[in-house]
């Protein structure tokens, strides 16, 4: 089980920025992409971005240009720096980490961390 805690959530001003961290323990072997998700109030959760154990990045199209995703792989953490912050970004972000199966082919768990708040309002 792979246990997920995110952190530096918290009130910013439209135009600002805040950077997010999340720490992956307990079996943290065969973590392949890690990402984060999002969950504005009254919508659905989305895809923020991800990134893969070799570096590769994805991003959604609303956060290109403003939000950083990177990991560090020896200190299992996954970062996103979000800048230009825009009232739409408020949402709960939660931290992902896809952890592949040792018993089938193209099978992995995704796993979720609890969520941080991020408010972005005058």
């Amino acid at each position: 089980q792979v246990q997920l805690v995110e952190s530096g959530g918290g009130l910013v001003q439209p135009g600002g920025s805040l950077g997010l961290s999340c720490a992956a323990s307990g079996s943290i072997f065969r973590i392949n992409t890690m990402g984060w998700y999002r969950q504005a109030p009254g919508k659905e959760r989305e895809l923020v971005a991800h990134i893969t154990s070799a570096g590769n990045t994805n991003y959604a199209d609303s956060v290109k240009g403003r939000f950083t995703i990177s990991r560090d792989n020896a200190k299992n953490t996954v970062l996103l720096q979000m800048n230009s912050l825009k009232p739409e970004d408020t949402a709960v972000y939660y931290c992902t980490a896809d952890k592949i199966c040792t018993t089938a082919t193209l099978c992995y768990i995704k796993n979720w961390g609890k969520g941080t708040l991020v408010p972005v309002s005058s």
